[in-house]
Formats: structure tokens, sequence, C-alpha cells
């Protein structure tokens, strides 16, 4: 059984260098182990999702110009996530805020190509479908 995602939860990209944080705002006013629990919404670049160190996807633009200039060799930039759509799949039972609670076996597309995944769920005591 997956793992329900809050607050302080780890997440990695697989094209980002570093690991990040998920930022969960207490808008919907649920909480996982006093932390406030994720839902499949949670997913805005610089507001629920930080970025990973430097980027090395050569669809991002920054690395696409930087790689350019330094005649062809890959040259990582600065990360700015691009993740413009939902996690997915999110739980099939639980809802919060009316929209399926947020699991650690969820994705999270980058518009650059990276695939944003939970390393680490902010607390392990609590499981969901």
């Amino acid at each position: 059984m997956a793992q329900q995602v809050c607050m302080g939860a780890m997440l990695t990209c697989s094209f980002g260098a570093a690991p990040s944080s998920l930022v969960v705002l207490p808008t919907n006013r649920v909480t996982s182990t006093n932390m406030p629990a994720a839902n499949i919404m949670d997913h805005v670049p610089l507001v629920n999702i930080m970025p990973f160190g430097v980027c090395s996807s050569p669809a991002n633009p920054m690395v696409a110009a930087a790689t350019a200039a330094a005649l062809g060799v890959l040259t990582p930039m600065p990360c700015v996530p691009m993740t413009v759509t939902p996690w997915a799949p999110g739980s099939p039972t639980v809802t919060i805020a009316n929209l399926p609670a947020l699991n650690n076996t969820s994705t999270c597309m980058c518009n650059w190509g990276g695939v944003v995944t939970v390393s680490y769920p902010g607390q392990v005591t609590e499981s969901i479908p």
C-alpha cells in the first residue's frame, strides 16, 4: 500500500541534479502526521515544487542555448520546474478537497521531459491506496 504524501516530502527529477522538497499550503485543512496533506493539484512550480539544482534536459531552452554556446557540449543550467499538469494518478479512493490525495507512487511530468517522483513521502505512518 502506498504512503500518503504531505508537506516536506522529498522529490527527485530525472533531469535534476539534486532532490527538492514539496511545499503544501494549508488551504485544504487536512493534515497527515500534523503536516498539510497533498492532493494531485499540488504541482505548481516554485509554489509546491521547488527547483532541483541544475537541469540537464536538452529540451530545456536554457540548457539548449548554453549547450549551443559551448559548441555542443551538454551544459546544465539552473532548474526552473515547468510542471503544468497535475500529479497522476493519485489515490483512487481517498480525496482531499474533492480531489484525489497524493500518494508516493504518483508522478508529475515537467515540460522539459523530466519525470518528478516522490522519494520520501514526508511521513511513514499513514498509508492510502
